[in-house]
This record gives structure tokens, C-alpha cells and sequence, in this order.
């Protein structure tokens, strides 16, 4: 899980580092104008001491993640490392870096074709560059790779970028989280999808100018956060730290939906879609299930945002079916946001789901 930070790092450490928020990454933009004498790409002025930067995080008991592209430029046109893979590499390492993030953007300007293949090569070239470094980098197949899940593994990532950026819109949100059923068993213990960041909280320069309230309803963040934790998403905060309030802080440091997020069985999500809503489901290592009940459009996704509020706002009742997905017999269900045991149930469990909303629960078999 990923950290997008600029100030009060003691507080934020205090609060999210024991539920497993570990890594600080910095994005596109920390590039200077140009490379040195002897080819080092050295950090701008808003990072004058990246070393010091690096060490500080670390003496946190934190990690340090940074960002670049396998192009000339980046998505930012910042410099990127074509050509210099492992020249930056090496720098890197001697920075202390932990993550790399790596988006396609400016590939394309020297790309010879679009075949899957050639855009597959320049990420097994930084991979080879960062196995000859002295440092265990974490390493994300980023941003604008067509079909990335089918070949992010053979090409070295970690993660790999699957979708479009993010935006706080909920119909943005769903035709991104929905759609992760097409790449969902690229899925397994060290291999993940990514979705893109958490849009939650409160929501600084990357999206406007000002920070302002996420535009996601409550409801519409807890489903937000529920799905990208069935998914086995890497979980990124997206919001301005400095404004941190105690709704998003709960929302980041519920346990037993984080624990729904890291299970190190990493089984694929599987969707069913039913009347008013979905059903996301998988399996968990101690043998019950995480599950849950969306109340939004079962099979079609709005890319329009206008179109998506003409749709009514109500609640909805949903039904899953247990033994669709195989268990029979009687069930303990556990609310997972609210951590409370909700009862016991054999076959079918209804639910009242707010509009745009979900409930998210474990569901345990019972001898």
C-alpha cells in the first residue's frame, strides 16, 4: 500500500503506518530540465535533497517509491530513461528508491509498432536493469500498456497499471473497478492488478486547484474502498494528507477491510452480476469468503456523467445466493465496516444496500 504525501509526516506515520500504509512515492514532476555531464538525472529544485528525503522516509520505517517512463519523456514530458535504463537504475539505488513506477506515455514517440511484443520490450529492459542493482525495487508496469495484465508478469512487474486514470466521479469509479473482472485471474501472490489510486477524502492539485471534498458520496467511497480490497488492488492514497479528517482516516484504518486486501491468498474476484446491483466475491486463506453486495447498474458501466445522474436514487434489496458460489449448510456473516456479526444463515442472505453503496462481509461456514 502506497502513501501520496507532502507534509506532517510524523502524524501520518502515527495513524496509517501500523495497519500496512508503508510506501512514499512521488509521481512525474521531480525531474530537472536535464541530465549531467555523465548522463545522472538529477532531482529539481522541489526535491534539492532527494537523498536526505530518502533517508528521512526510511527512518520512518517507511519506504520510498519514484516514478519515470521507458520513453524519452514522461506523461508529464519530464525527462524519462530511454536510453539511460541502467544509468537511472543505478541511481536509484544509491537514492535508496523501493518502488519504480513506470508509464508508457512517451514510449510511443519512438515505438516502431504497436504490437504487444514491442511494447513488452522496454519493460524487460528496465526489469534487467534493476535485477543488475544491489537493491530489491518493487517495479509497476504503469500507465497506457494495452493489455498489460497479459504480459506485466513476463515482463518483470510486480503491478501493472490496468485501467485509464481515475477520477472522483462514480461513474468513473465503476467503469474502472467493474471492468477488473476481464484481468482478474492475472491475480496471485506477488502479481496484482492496479486500478489506480483511492479517490477519497479530500482530493488536492492532482485533480484541481484547489483541495476540495472528494465528489464521491460516503457511500459511494466505502463501495469504492470495499471493491478495490476484493480485488487485491494496490491500495493508493490519492488524498491531501495535511487535510486529513476522521471519517477518511477510518475509512483507511478499518483492519478487518484491510485484511480483506492483503489475504496472502490473493484468489482472483469473480462478479455476478444480480437484479440492482453485483456481487464480488473471493476466497480467503482461512477457508471463508469476503463478499460484496453493490448497489449499482449490473451489467452496463457510464462513462457520462450526466447520464449517470439521471439514474434514481434509492435503496435496493439484494439477494446472494450461497450456494451459487458452493456453501451450503449454515453461515456466520460479519460485517466488515462495521465489524459486528450480523447472524447465522443457510442458503440466501438478503441486504438493504444504499444507492451507490455496498455492504461488505465475511462469510464463514460453519462445522
Amino acid at each position: 500500500m502506497e502513501l501520496r504525501i507532502s507534509v506532517e509526516w510524523g502524524a501520518f506515520y502515527q495513524k496509517l503506518q501500523p495497519y500496512g500504509w508503508t510506501y512514499v512515492n512521488i509521481d512525474d514532476g521531480w525531474q530537472a530540465a536535464d541530465r549531467l555531464a555523465d548522463g545522472v538525472l538529477p532531482a529539481n529544485e522541489k526535491f534539492s535533497d532527494i537523498e536526505g528525503l530518502s533517508a528521512y522516509i526510511h527512518s520512518l520505517g517507511l519506504k520510498f517509491g519514484i516514478y519515470s517512463s521507458p520513453g524519452p519523456t514522461t506523461c508529464g514530458s519530464y525527462l524519462g530513461s530511454y536510453r539511460f535504463e541502467r544509468l537511472d537504475a543505478e541511481t536509484w539505488a544509491k537514492w535508496g528508491v523501493d518502488y519504480l513506477k513506470y508509464d508508457h506515455c512517451g514510449y510511443m514517440d519512438v515505438q516502431k509498432n504497436t504490437e504487444e511484443s514491442t511494447i513488452q520490450e522496454p519493460y524487460i529492459v528496465m526489469r534487467n536493469a534493476l535485477d543488475e542493482v544491489k537493491r530489491d525495487i518493487v517495479y509497476c508496469v504503469g500507465y497506457g500498456a494495452p493489455n498489460v495484465w497479459n504480459w506485466g508478469k513476463e515482463a518483470g512487474g510486480d503491478l501493472w497499471r490496468t485501467t485509464r486514470d481515475i477520477t472522483d466521479e462514480w461513474n468513473v469509479v465503476t467503469a474502472i473497478g467493474c471492468f477488473q473482472d476481464v484481468c482478474a485471474r492475472a491475480t496471485a501472490p506477488g502479481y496484482y492488478n492496479d486500478p489506480d489510486m483511492l479517490v477519497v477524502g479530500k482530493l488536492g492539485k492532482a485533480w484541481r486547484n484547489e483541495v476540495q471534498e472528494s465528489a464521491l458520496t460516503p457511500d459511494e467511497q466505502y463501495a469504492h474502498i470495499s471493491l478495490w480490497c476484493l480485488l487485491s488492488a494496490p491500495l493508493l492514497i490519492g488524498c491531501d494528507m495535511a487535510s486529513l479528517d476522521d471519517f477518511t482516516l477510518n475509512l483507511l484504518t478499518n483492519s478487518e477491510v484491510i485484511a480483506v486486501n492483503q489475504d496472502p491468498l490473493v484468489s482472483p474476484a469473480v462478479k455476478i452480476p444480480v437484479e440492482n446491483g453485483q456481487i464480488w466475491y473471493k476466497k480467503l486463506c482461512d477457508g471463508s469468503w469476503a463478499i460484496g453486495l453493490f448497489q449499482m447498474d449490473p451489467y452496463f458501466v457510464l462513462w457520462n456523467q450526466d447520464e449517470a445522474e439521471k439514474i434514481q436514487t434509492v435503496n435496493y434489496d439484494l439477494k446472494l445466493n450461497l450456494k451459487q458460489m458452493g456453501l451450503s449448510g449454515k453461515v456466520l456473516i460479519r460485517d466488515l465496516w462495521r465489524q459486528k456479526d450480523i447472524g447465522i444463515y443457510d442458503g440466501e442472505y438478503t441486504a438493504e444496500v444504499p444507492y451507490h453503496g455496498v455492504q461488505l462481509i465475511k462469510v464463514i461456514p460453519l462445522p
